[in-house]
């Protein structure tokens, strides 16, 4: 389930941050421009700018002044693995007393629905 409560700017690095995990953009693969991403969707400049700029103090992207930024060597690895962390500590505990709460057994969650 979505957090709702989650800032506008982390909601844009996730987005980016999976584009970068499924290879959307690649290694070396130029982001688009703050303004392309924000008119793309619906979102102020400066918050672009914000999680943008999380991507760069993360070293995930490299800065060409003048050109724009592109995907940092390493960045979808550091960024799976980082996921895959937070998926494991946080979400997925979460997950787990929930399914645990609803008695939905394991093959429930394996099983194909039409």
């Amino acid at each position: 389930m979505p957090d709702s409560s989650k800032p506008v700017y982390l909601k844009l690095r996730d987005l980016i941050a999976a584009a970068i995990i499924d290879g959307t953009y690649g290694e070396g693969a130029m982001l688009p421009s703050v303004r392309a991403f924000a008119a793309q969707q619906g979102a102020n400049p400066l918050t672009v700018a914000k999680a943008y700029q999380q991507f760069q103090l993360d070293g995930l992207v490299e800065v060409q002044r003048g050109v724009g930024m592109f995907v940092a060597r390493g960045a979808a690895e550091k960024l799976r693995n980082s996921e895959r962390e937070v998926f494991l500590t946080r979400e997925w505990p979460a997950l787990r007393r929930r399914i645990d709460r609803l008695g939905i057994a394991p093959a429930d969650l394996l099983a194909e629905k039409s």
